[in-house]
C-alpha cells in the first residue's frame, strides 16, 4: 500500500470470545500500513470485551469501544465510522467467516487509484468457500438482483461483509437502518454518488447456526423493506441529498488533486 494511505479496520463484535483474538492477531500481522483496528463490542455477554481489552493493552493500534447494550451490527459500525481515522476503511467481522489475509486484495483497487469503493464478492470467480445453506444463497442472490434493478449496478454480492471505502465516501453517511440493514443501506446510498465501485473475489468460510451464525429469516425480510426505502425514498430526503452532495464534492476534489494535468 502506498505509504501516504493508512488503513482502519472496523470490527463489530457480539459474543465472539472463541474467534476474536485469532482475527485480531491476524489483522495486526498484515503487511499493510495499519493505523488502527476499531473494535466495537455490541453488548457481549461472554468474554469478548475482556479479550479485546487485554490485546489492546499489548498493541495501541487496537481501539476499543463498547455499546451500552446489544443494538445490532449497523449501530456498531456507525460508532466505528465516527471513531475511524484512516484513509481507507474496511469492515472485518470478528468471526472467521472472512479471512483477514485477503484484506490487502480487497483494498488493492483503492490503493492503486482505480476505485473508491470495493466489495469482496463470494460469488465471482469462486475461491475457497464452505458449502452451507442453499436458501441463504438464494435469498442473497434475490436481494442482490433486486438491489441491482434499482441501482442499475451489476453487483454480485451486496450482503458481503468485506466492504472497503475511501474515508471520504463512507464517513459522511448517517446510518439509520438496524440489525444487518447496513449492507443494503450503504450499497443504495453509495450508488447515488459518483464513487467508482469494484468487486474482487474472496474466500468465505461460513458458519452454521450452531457455530454462532446470527443472521436469520427476519433479517432477510427486513432487507426487502430496506432495499425499497434506501433506493427510492432516502435519496430524496435532506440527509440523502446532503450525503450525495458531500461525497461527490469530495470525489471531485480528490480527482483534481491527483490529475497530472491539474
Amino acid at each position: 500500500m502506498a505509504q501516504s494511505l493508512t488503513l482502519s479496520v472496523l470490527m463489530p463484535a457480539y459474543n465472539e470470545e472463541d474467534t476474536i483474538e485469532i482475527v485480531l492477531r491476524k489483522v495486526l500481522s498484515l503487511d499493510v500500513p495499519l493505523k488502527e483496528i476499531v473494535v466495537v463490542d455490541d453488548g457481549s455477554t461472554d468474554r469478548t470485551q475482556q479479550i479485546v481489552e487485554d490485546l489492546a493493552a499489548e498493541d495501541e493500534r487496537i481501539r476499543f469501544f463498547s455499546m451500552d447494550r446489544n443494538r445490532g451490527k449497523t449501530a456498531a459500525i456507525a460508532r466505528a465510522l465516527k471513531e475511524a481515522e484512516g484513509d481507507i476503511l474496511i469492515v472485518q467481522d470478528a468471526d472467521l467467516e472472512y479471512d483477514p489475509d485477503e484484506i490487502s486484495e480487497v483494498i488493492a483497487p483503492i490503493v492503486q487509484g482505480q476505485a473508491d469503493v470495493v466489495y469482496g464478492s463470494r460469488f465471482m470467480v469462486r475461491k475457497a468457500a464452505r458449502v452451507l445453506y442453499y436458501y441463504h444463497y438464494l435469498a442473497n442472490k434475490f436481494l442482490t438482483c433486486l438491489s441491482n434493478l434499482l441501482t442499475n449496478r451489476n453487483m454480485t454480492d451486496i450482503e458481503t461483509c468485506y466492504k472497503a471505502f475511501r474515508a471520504g465516501v463512507i464517513k459522511p453517511i448517517e446510518l439509520t437502518s438496524s440489525g444487518f440493514g447496513m449492507e443494503v443501506e450503504i450499497t443504495a446510498m453509495v450508488c447515488t454518488t459518483k464513487a467508482r465501485t469494484y468487486e474482487v473475489p474472496i474466500s468465505y468460510y461460513g458458519r452454521t447456526y450452531d457455530e454462532g451464525k446470527k443472521i436469520g429469516t427476519t433479517d432477510g425480510i427486513a432487507a426487502l423493506y430496506y432495499i425499497i426505502y434506501y433506493n427510492l425514498v432516502r435519496p430524496l430526503t435532506g440527509a440523502g441529498r446532503n450525503y450525495k452532495k458531500e461525497v461527490d464534492a469530495y470525489l471531485s476534489q480528490a480527482d483534481s488533486t491527483t490529475d497530472p494535468a491539474s
